[in-house]
């Protein structure tokens, strides 16, 4: 497995990380399971939020990581706060509790990062900068970053908080490629020309923010490997795969790998087999053809 440095940080990471928000739907065995199949397969990131399943996914983690022989040195946990139900809150007092509940789920004294999870329309970033303070100093959380954040509203952030953002967790995929789209189609009147993500992905390219692409097999419609709507992507995919001898699901996750962002992918999937064979895609360096072809199977015309 890879490892790129996070952001600025000095924390060395797997590029393909392991999302946890389905963990929930395990028993502790089944969950251990999954565990250990990242970590066997090179993955050192585990990925979390207070509201994933309620919290019993991050409690379903930590029962399941003491049948395992893994040690929290071993692993970074990131986990995300600013979701409630109904409403979103990056209020100190909020972020705050969140943290104390995050760290009593998961049965540790420290998250390595911290992710302000989606946009506050309320957000004071005095109060966030505050919040930081307070879980910086203290070591409960050493590292923070956001989730699905434009580049304006991660300035805002960056007017107060003293600590760097090292990353910013963003929907990106085969089928979900808005933020490369634009870039793409600059100066065009093609649909993909419209920026609905505000030049993002070059901004924390810019800014050495590290892009997590989630659901990075997921379309409009949930998940397009095998899926009969995304026939041509898939039938390109596969083609492909056996130059790479590889299959097209893994080949899938190689096509992000492949951008130069140096992206860490945060996987969905709680199966053993996949989770090992998606990881393997950290092996695989498409070529710049490739990578098109795969593009333009997409849906996504070259203008």
């Amino acid at each position: 497995m890879n490892k790129i440095q996070l952001g600025t940080s000095d924390l060395s990471v797997s590029e393909v990380a392991l999302g946890c928000m389905r963990m929930d739907k395990l028993n502790s065995k089944e969950a251990a399971g999954v565990i250990n199949a990242a970590f066997e397969s090179g993955v050192n990131f585990y990925d979390h939020a207070d509201i994933y399943g309620g919290g019993e996914s991050e409690k379903r983690f930590a029962q399941a990581l003491e049948l395992t022989s893994i040690k929290r040195d071993d692993i970074i946990l990131q986990s995300k706060a600013g979701i409630r139900s109904g409403y979103y809150d990056f209020s100190k007092e909020h972020l705050i509790n969140s943290v104390e509940g995050i760290l009593n789920r998961l049965d540790t004294d420290y998250i390595d990062v911290l992710l302000l999870h989606r946009p506050d329309a309320l957000v004071e970033p005095e109060e966030v900068a505050e919040a930081f303070d307070t879980l910086h100093s203290s070591g409960k959380v050493r590292q923070f970053g956001v989730s699905n954040h434009s580049p304006y509203q991660i300035e805002l952030l960056k007017r107060h908080v003293k600590q760097d953002l090292i990353a910013n967790q963003l929907q990106l995929s085969v089928m979900h490629t808005g933020m490369i789209d634009a870039g793409v189609q600059v100066n065009t009147k093609q649909k993909g020309s419209i920026d609905h993500d505000r030049a993002i992905l070059d901004y924390c390219r810019l800014n050495d923010i590290t892009v997590q692409p989630w659901s990075p097999v997921h379309g409009p419609d949930g998940v397009f490997l095998n899926h009969p709507d995304y026939g041509e992507v898939n039938e390109t995919l596969k083609l492909l795969a056996d130059k790479y001898e590889t299959d097209h699901e893994a080949l899938a996750i190689a096509w992000l790998l492949r951008h130069p962002a140096k992206m860490q992918i945060i996987l969905g999937t709680m199966n053993e087999k996949r989770i090992r064979n998606y990881s393997s895609a950290s092996e695989i360096s498409l070529s710049r053809e490739d990578w098109y072809t795969v593009y333009k199977a997409s849906g996504n015309p070259l203008p």
